[in-house]
């Protein structure tokens, strides 16, 4: 029969809890939400300029006269 490799924490690389899963403690789990609340991990997206944006260039709403 063929081992099964356990999984390792995302933060430390120690295997994880069932636990935490996850992740192997309460702290790397803590320390994981951290580098999302700082912007540490970020989703990449591609910018779509709302309609506003299209066709005003470098323009700014209060270079306009009134």
């Amino acid at each position: 029969m063929a081992s099964v490799a356990k999984s390792r924490c995302p933060v430390c690389n120690v295997e994880r809890v069932e636990k935490f899963r996850p992740f192997c403690s309460k702290r790397c789990a803590e320390l994981d939400l951290g580098r999302w609340f700082t912007g540490s991990y970020a989703i990449p997206t591609e910018e779509i300029p709302d309609e506003f944006d299209i066709g005003m260039g470098d323009r700014n709403r209060d270079d306009e006269p009134f």
